[in-house]
């Protein structure tokens, strides 16, 4: 048996033995790696890859936090020069923060040129563009104020800005409370006081500061104009009702016209101060005004505003054959007869038409329901001469001397004025050199 066995065990195949090969190689790897491993060329490489790495998931970690912190812990609100509270805050804003924490400043200037020549320009100092931080009621805010070099308001062309605010989550009620100081604060500076707009763009703005009411007595026109316009006024204004029950389109047109200097714009003036109504002043000649953008200024005239076209004759004379043949806008004749009462023209509006020359208006433009009422305002009548003496010098006597050496000469009422300013506190002298009223002319 075990000879058998013997055999068997010798007949049995033997197969091939691939352990030591598979040694062989994998200590042939595993020195391959060693060896690379242990190189420092590598070492260092690896390891400036896991601090890269680990440096940016640390970055990436971090940003993330601070993102998910700020959301928590932080409130912003957003104002864009677009809204009216645009202006607001930056004016509160400017009166609020010290001045040492205001380290931007941006000017605005307001400039107009007069019929006369003279210049009015104004300058007012609010947070330019930048980061400003301040503390209001023990609240410290951060604003920024950014403007984007690459967008435009295509309303009026200027770069768009907006306006950032950034606190506390907790705090996020002080928004809602500087936001309606401001309103206030804007108000209070047109409390009392007549608001002039002037178009830029599509929209109406304020032009410069709110000026105090002028006067009604103040204005002296000839005997029963006044009376008559500002009769006619009010009651458009408290016959809304009226107006609409019989659908009788709910606007009153009204035209000054005379003379240079015969107190038409002095007038309108003083009236929307009696009515506590603002200006609304256009220019017809003003370059780029075309017929689309007066159709619009004229259909969003602000509340409680009489819309004023100044010298309409120098916009428009009698029509050509081309209807807009030698004028000096763009707009047509057309385009202002449609605006002041055609089927897109606005409600609720008083509008007022002034003119030196109403022999050069075209009879279609000042025809009743575009215009209401005609008052014709002229040089100072002996009415005039004496009501503004007396309300410079309170002296009958001198007042009849003055109409006597003033009797048949045309002297209009703004110069007359501009001849008691100058000698005011000095009748005598203002009748002894009464003549230089009309050698000037």
């Amino acid at each position: 048996m075990s000879f058998i066995n013997t055999l068997q065990q010798q007949s049995t195949p033997i197969e091939p033995t691939t352990n030591t090969t598979l040694s062989s190689e994998s200590i042939e790897k595993q020195s391959f790696f060693s060896n690379v491993t242990s190189n420092p060329l590598f070492s260092a490489g690896f390891g400036l890859i896991g601090v890269g790495a680990a440096l940016t998931l640390l970055r990436q970690s971090t940003k993330f936090g601070v993102t998910v912190l700020r959301r928590r812990l932080l409130v912003t609100l957003e104002i864009p020069s677009k809204d009216k509270s645009y202006l607001w805050f930056l004016h509160w804003m400017s009166h609020h923060a010290p001045k040492r924490q205001v380290q931007h400043l941006a000017v605005e200037t307001s400039y107009r040129q007069h019929d006369n020549g003279s210049v009015t320009t104004k300058f007012g100092l609010v947070p330019g563009p930048g980061t400003h931080y301040f503390k209001y009621k023990n609240i410290w805010m951060q604003v920024q104020r950014q403007r984007d070099g690459k967008m435009m308001d295509l309303s009026t062309g200027a770069p768009w800005e907006t306006i950032t605010i950034t606190t506390l989550s907790r705090d996020r009620h002080v928004f809602t409370t500087l936001l309606k100081e401001a309103q206030e604060m804007a108000l209070k500076k047109q409390e009392g006081k007549t608001v002039i707009y002037t178009s830029y763009g599509p929209e109406w703005r304020p032009f410069g500061m709110p000026r105090r009411r002028r006067l009604l007595e103040s204005v002296i026109l000839d005997r029963g104009v006044k009376e008559r316009v500002v009769t006619d006024v009010k009651a458009f204004i408290n016959n809304g009702k009226w107006y609409n029950e019989r659908g009788i389109p709910y606007r009153r047109g009204y035209l000054l016209y005379g003379p240079p200097g015969s107190g038409k714009s002095s007038f309108i003036q003083a009236l929307a101060g009696d009515l506590e109504y603002n200006i609304c002043i256009l220019n017809l000649s003003e370059r780029g005004l075309t017929d689309d953008r007066l159709n619009h200024l004229l259909s969003n005239v602000p509340e409680r505003s009489i819309m004023l076209l100044e010298d309409v004759d120098a916009a428009f004379t009698k029509r050509t054959q081309s209807d807009n043949q030698g004028y000096q806008s763009m707009i047509t004749f057309s385009g202002l007869l449609n605006a002041l009462d055609g089927v897109a023209s606005a409600e609720e509006r008083i509008i007022f038409l002034t003119t030196n020359h109403v022999e050069k208006l075209d009879p279609a433009l000042i025809r009743p329901g575009r215009v209401d009422l005609k008052e014709y305002l002229g040089n100072a009548t002996e009415y005039q001469i004496r009501n503004m003496f007396m309300r410079f010098y309170e002296d009958v006597s001198l007042a009849e001397a003055f109409i006597k050496k003033t009797k048949d000469k045309p002297i209009s009422t703004a110069s007359l004025q501009g001849h008691f300013v100058y000698y005011k506190d000095k009748p005598q002298e203002a009748i002894d050199n009464v003549e230089s009223l009309w050698n000037d002319l």
